[in-house]
């Protein structure tokens, strides 16, 4: 059975990072395991299979022959489905217009349709002794959806085209200082401004770059706010208490094991996690002075990331033997000329020095490497099977420096 599409994987694992990052710092006493508390979330539903039984009356029970069937049938039909999504995402991230958003909804919204139906039907062999292989489809077909909809029509359509507007409002976001108003480009979009938390050190330049594109959020915010509750009720719907307990099933364990698990990870990394951000705190502080504080969340627009998920653009800050030589990639990359592609080949020979298959050619042909001058596109890297049988691309505007390097080799591992 198809596994979720990879930029769909991508977006419910980037939604962590929509909280406040940076938290930590010196103070012991600023830090919390990730999710914080008792992390808020239900656990899977005491359901033998985590799933809602199907509506009707029972009939004679299915047999092992019939879960085959079932789950064939489902197999080529969600592919199909995916692959429609896919084709209608695909240009829609790269193309972002109303006319893209709309086709792209309804596209996300019959396969919402497909699974709402099809997940319970599943229900109705729960608890027979059926071939492993069987068994597994079933389990993964009940977790295939990362975002179950509601039954209800009206609110199945209403969540799929959230889904894609929130993308491409992420995608078409824009800061446009006064400075400069009335110049021939009076707007930053996001690479731009990651650039300038990259490069700069000037404080309020990089405070203004990391406030400038936060503030597109508050007009995406009501509609999260529906989509998470839309989202939470289709969840419910397929018996699952809420979204994030469906999310923490598909790992083999429960969902309580699954929180256990991570607080145990987080324990041990823990005291490593202090110690590097308290050095970062002392170190950001000798440079920017009062706009660090000795306490609390370390200023986000200070770590050379839109996100603050990796600091290495602020290496020459945080360095803690001056003077020694260290690798610089950025420099290297950019004295040997490398273009986009020629990037994206030194990330296809790591694996295939590893003894993988070289990318297909249509992977060169089709995917998206560069941003275009001339629309909008979601740059937000990401990777993708069209098809499920080896229409391999990825779309990402690539920058020539070590970080899109790095996520060159994480977008090639997805495919």
């Amino acid at each position: 059975m198809p596994t979720a599409p990879f930029h769909a994987r991508a977006r419910v694992a980037m939604l962590p990072f929509l909280l406040p990052l940076a938290l930590a710092g010196c103070d012991e006493s600023a830090l919390a395991p990730p999710g914080g508390g008792d992390g808020g979330v239900a656990a899977l539903a005491p359901q033998g299979s985590g799933v809602a039984a199907a509506p009707g009356a029972a009939g004679p029970r299915p047999t092992a022959e019939e879960a085959a069937r079932f789950v064939d049938k489902a197999d080529a039909e969600l592919k199909r489905y995916w692959t429609q999504a896919q084709r209608a995402a695909w240009i829609n991230e790269n193309f972002i217009t109303d006319d893209t958003d709309a086709a792209s909804a309804t596209a996300e919204e019959a396969t919402m349709e497909y699974l709402s139906r099809t997940i319970p039907e599943a229900a109705r062999f729960d608890g027979m002794q059926l071939p492993d292989d069987v068994a597994r489809k079933l389990k993964l077909l009940k977790l295939a959806s990362v975002l179950p909809a509601p039954r209800d029509a009206q609110k199945r359509a209403e969540l799929a085209t959230l889904a894609v507007e929130m993308k491409s409002a992420y995608g078409k976001g824009k800061y446009c200082p006064e400075r400069l108003a009335g110049t021939a480009k009076p707007c930053l979009a996001l690479d731009e401004l990651s650039r300038i938390l990259a490069e700069s050190r000037n404080e309020k330049e990089l405070r203004e770059a990391w406030l400038g594109w936060h503030a597109i959020a508050p007009a995406i915010k009501p509609k999260f706010s529906r989509y998470v509750e839309l989202g939470n009720e289709g969840a419910r719907e397929i018996g699952f208490a809420d979204l994030s307990a469906l999310w923490k099933a598909g790992y083999d364990m429960s969902g309580e094991e699954f929180e256990k698990d991570t607080d145990r990870l987080w324990e041990q990394v823990k005291p490593l996690y202090e110690q590097l951000h308290c050095y970062a705190r002392t170190k950001l502080h000798d440079r920017y002075g009062e706009a660090v504080p000795a306490a609390g969340p370390i200023p986000a627009h200070l770590l050379g990331n839109m996100w603050a998920q990796e600091w290495s653009n602020i290496y020459p800050t945080l360095e803690p033997f001056p003077g020694q030589q260290s690798l610089d990639v950025t420099r290297k990359l950019k004295e040997k000329k490398l273009d986009e592609k020629a990037m994206v080949r030194i990330g296809e020979a790591f694996f295939t020095s590893l003894g993988m298959e070289p990318l297909p050619q249509t992977f060169w042909e089709r995917s998206l490497f560069k941003k275009p001058a001339d629309r909008d596109v979601v740059c937000h890297a990401s990777a993708w099977d069209l098809t499920y049988g080896g229409d391999l691309r990825i779309k990402m505007c690539i920058e020539i420096n070590e970080e899109d390097l790095y996520t060159i080799h994480h977008e090639l591992g997805h495919d």
